[in-house]
């Protein structure tokens, strides 16, 4: 007999729909399909199960022969685990002002990461190797933590992406100073939806070291995946995953949701139609009077500056967030099940408001 829920059971209301955050989406039905079908019998503990195994597979498949694949739990745990890999105690992380290890992840890289982030103003969220040299320096310097690994996100905080052309001249150039390439992907599959191209194109040929493999925003429960892509340059994490608390003792729940995001494409269908109903929400409040539109839309965000109380009236009826309230800039992000329905209402809902 199937288990039933509780009674009185969902506490929500289903119906309700918000822009706040791909994080508020549930999770993909096959991933709940694969999940149960994994829940059968015993298998092995910390990742000596059938499930993780396949994953390996996987992602040697997506990234390359020799890459390693770590599930752990979340994104800032990914993030921290795929840092301390690449740096030692004295090593620094130049990354870029909005980047989510030196915004939103409440000092965790450098409370429990022991790491020291070097951050630079990037307008539209990414690094340049200029921006880079701007604290790529000080090698040698004994009263300065020494900048030893450069971190880019994939796609970046306010929505925009990198090209090919640019994640290689980032690469190009730390190597070339002796420093390391973290890709925090926590939004990979946007961005490779929107480069349609293999995601080995700008992650493992383009000279990343090593990345974190999101699958939370893209319709997972729970889970990420650390990926070393030049395994000689990340050391230690088998060590560093338990260390930082993100060895899963049920590694099959974890591996076994990527395996359903992957079968048959699924992550990059997704995360295609997230970007599809963000595009459809530019498109639709583009010209609106009074609101400006403040960053290109390549993933799945939006980013506006709206006039003088229009968010908050209009966070009445939709949930989201301001990204810079000095400036009145909100952010709208679509998740993979957002629809077009949901889009023209709040397109309708956000006219609505202005003209009051």
């Amino acid at each position: 007999m199937s288990p039933s829920a509780p009674a009185g059971w969902p506490l929500h209301d289903a119906s309700v729909r918000g822009f706040a955050s791909d994080n508020y989406s549930g999770a993909q039905p096959e991933v709940l399909a694969a999940l149960a079908a994994a829940n059968g019998g015993h298998q092995v503990a910390y990742g000596e199960d059938e499930y993780t195994a396949r994953l390996q597979s996987e992602m040697t498949a997506l990234f390359g022969a020799s890459v390693e694949a770590y599930p752990v739990f979340n994104g800032t745990g990914a993030n921290v685990v795929s840092l301390q890999s690449l740096v030692p105690r004295w090593g620094a992380v130049v990354c870029a002002t909005t980047a989510h290890i030196n915004v939103d992840e409440n000092g965790a890289p450098e409370r429990v990461g022991g790491l020291k982030l070097l951050s630079v103003p990037a307008e539209d969220g990414k690094l340049t190797p200029e921006l880079i040299d701007r604290e790529a320096w000080g090698w040698g310097d004994e009263h300065r933590a020494q900048p030893l690994a450069v971190s880019i996100t994939q796609t970046t905080e306010l929505g925009t992406r990198y090209s090919v052309a640019e994640i290689k001249a980032i690469t190009d150039h730390a190597h070339a100073l002796g420093m390391k390439v973290h890709m925090d992907g926590a939004r990979l599959a946007n961005a490779a939806a929107g480069l349609a191209i293999p995601v080995r194109e700008f992650t493992t040929d383009a000279g990343i070291d090593v990345l974190s493999f999101g699958g939370t925003k893209n319709g997972m429960l729970f889970g990420e995946c650390v990926v070393a892509l030049s395994p000689e340059a990340s050391r230690g994490l088998t060590y560093l995953r338990k260390m930082d608390m993100q060895l899963a003792s049920k590694m099959r729940f974890v591996s076994a949701q990527f395996l359903a995001l992957l079968e048959d494409d699924l992550w990059l269908r997704s995360a295609a139609h997230a970007n599809a109903m963000a595009a459809r929400l530019r498109a639709a409040v583009e010209g609106v009077d009074g609101v400006e539109l403040t960053q290109a839309t390549e993933s799945n965000g939006v980013f506006a500056i709206l006039p003088e109380g229009v968010a908050d009236r209009l966070r009445a009826r939709f949930r989201f967030y301001d990204w810079n309230p000095a400036r009145r800039e909100v952010r709208w992000m679509c998740s993979f099940d957002t629809t077009e329905d949901d889009v023209d209402a709040f397109a309708a809902a956000l006219k609505e408001e202005v003209a009051r």
